[in-house]
């Protein structure tokens, strides 16, 4: 995934990289994220960041209760942050990450 690394790193920081890969990979992707946060009632949320307009804000609140305890506990144990900080920045990082992955509003091939 170097070019991948390279680009996500360069947009939420190298720490941070994993951690979206982490969510990216347990959701089958970019696509099975957006689903995810569509089923947990963040649709049009979710989907102004695939489309070619501003991204809806997330809060770390909402982060927390969509990708869940276990994922977000497991997260902040890899990256040693503690839970609030960690949900603070996938707040900021989420919607910037998937807008970046889907150039244009199109969802990338699986």
């Amino acid at each position: 995934m170097g070019l991948f690394d390279g680009v996500l790193g360069g947009l939420v920081g190298a720490g941070m990289t994993a951690v979206v890969q982490d969510i990216l990979a347990k959701h089958g992707g970019v696509q099975g994220v957006v689903n995810h946060f569509e089923s947990q009632g963040l649709g049009a949320t979710v989907r102004s960041w695939v489309s070619t307009g501003p991204n809806q804000p997330i809060s770390p609140d909402q982060v927390h209760q969509v990708l869940g305890s276990d994922l977000i506990q497991q997260l902040a144990t890899k990256t040693g942050l503690p839970i609030a900080e960690l949900t603070q920045k996938l707040a900021q990082i989420l919607p910037q990450a998937v807008d970046h992955m889907t150039p244009g509003g199109v969802m990338p091939k699986a």
